[in-house]
């Protein structure tokens, strides 16, 4: 493997599970159409009783920062909700927009779970109100360190009030002294990090996700129980919905995908933070990770290594009052990961019983955590949802015309 500062190469990479159906192409439905199918299939957003949460807050006034492949500011959803951006990646560094330099739509993707408007009937983020700063560090498949640690530092001194990063790549702790600079830099400008635990399903810590400062993000099935491709350990400390996110297609921002990640649960994430920000705007980042971590969904003792403090639920903090911000100048993370090396063992509870609690932003009692069953390793790619192309209609009437006459019911997958 290449030294962690020429390339990270992200290990948590790689198909879902390939569909190998006879249609391969797919375009998106009639707007109206689209509009109820999109909405439907985004079931986090109930789970989470987003319409409730808009009515509170909307992530108006605060800037999230996208460290990724870059975001694509032409889709229907992003308009006018994109800011000038810095391309830091190896293939050229620059400032301004970097619109339609997203060739993998993973950037995209990361913003439309955080800041879509579903205009046009597309996705709408946790925060559609909220602007997203650009920061491209790299593709789908490889980040630099130093396009990465310069573009938190880039990220902090540009206002961004949280910094998305869905990227995960092997811990090499050679480097961790640079991590650690940069992530201390944007902490004392008051900027939250959140990154991606990663997709192997193993208990292996990955950067910056596992560098003391970074809340590190797991992600949860529709069921709200650990999805199986989730990593975890000690370091890990929310988590959040990470299968079945709706989001542009790679292949073509015109098509719509399936995805599933810890990187959108780390952007759902992400969103919710600065959903809490703008309700609360004079709240230091402190008092935002606080109210998280204490309002969490969880079962038995926390933190726990599957899903750190607990699953996010934005409703306890915004329709319910619950969470107390306490101090602004002490990162609860950092206190309690101290606390516990200092008395080796796991660091007290924060979060309310487990009575009171539930997972993916429901009030229902949350699925007790297990070890994932598999490392499927899915990370972000997905399968095509919605619409079928012209092209293909003619094979598909065929093969239904094949089933029919066998006297076979047709299902879609």
């Amino acid at each position: 493997m290449p030294p962690l500062a020429r390339v990270l190469r992200r290990r948590a990479v790689g198909l879902l599970g390939a569909m190998t159906a006879v249609v391969a192409t797919w375009t998106v439905m009639a707007p109206a159409a689209q509009a109820e199918d999109m909405r439907g299939r985004q079931w986090y957003l109930d789970a989470m009783k987003a319409d409730q949460l808009w009515k509170v807050a909307s992530g108006k006034g605060v800037t999230v920062a996208v460290l990724d492949s870059g975001v694509d500011s032409t889709v229907s959803e992003l308009r006018d909700n994109v800011l000038p951006g810095h391309n830091f990646s190896d293939a050229g560094e620059g400032p301004g927009r970097i619109d339609e330099k997203d060739d993998d739509r993973h950037g995209t993707n990361m913003a439309l779970a955080i800041a879509g408007n579903g205009s046009d009937g597309g996705v709408r983020g946790i925060a559609p109100d909220v602007a997203i700063l650009p920061v491209k560090v790299g593709d789908y498949v490889n980040f630099g360190i130093k396009p990465m640690l310069k573009g938190i530092r880039y990220a902090a001194d540009n206002g961004a009030r949280v910094i998305n990063i869905s990227m995960a790549g092997p811990a090499d702790e050679s480097e961790a002294a640079e991590w650690q600079a940069a992530v201390d830099y944007a902490r004392k400008k008051g900027a939250l990090i959140f990154a991606g635990a990663g997709n192997d399903g193993l208990d292996m810590p990955q950067y910056p996700a596992a560098i003391p400062g970074v809340v590190a993000v797991g992600a949860l099935d529709t069921k709200g129980k650990v999805a199986d491709f989730s990593n975890y350990g000690s370091h890990l400390a929310l988590a959040a919905p990470g299968v079945e996110i709706p989001g542009r297609c790679t292949n073509d921002k015109k098509q719509y995908c399936a995805h599933r990640g810890t990187s959108q649960a780390t952007a759902i994430a992400s969103g919710s933070a600065a959903l809490i920000w703008s309700a609360h705007p004079d709240w230091t980042a402190n008092q935002v990770l606080r109210v998280m971590m204490e309002t969490a969904g969880h079962v038995g003792k926390v933190p726990d290594k599957y899903i750190g403090y607990g699953s996010i639920r934005p409703a306890q903090i915004l329709l319910e009052g619950k969470g107390n911000p306490g101090a602004p100048d002490v990162n609860p993370l950092l206190a309690a990961q101290k606390q516990a090396q200092q008395s080796q063992s796991p660091a007290p509870q924060t979060s309310p019983s487990p009575d009171s609690t539930g997972a993916s932003g429901t009030n229902g009692p949350a699925q007790e955590p297990k070890k994932p069953e598999s490392a499927a390793r899915p990370e972000e790619s997905g399968f095509p949802l919605w619409g079928i192309a012209a092209g293909a209609v003619a094979i598909v009437a065929v093969i239904v015309g094949v089933v029919v006459a066998a006297g076979r019911r047709n299902r879609r997958a």
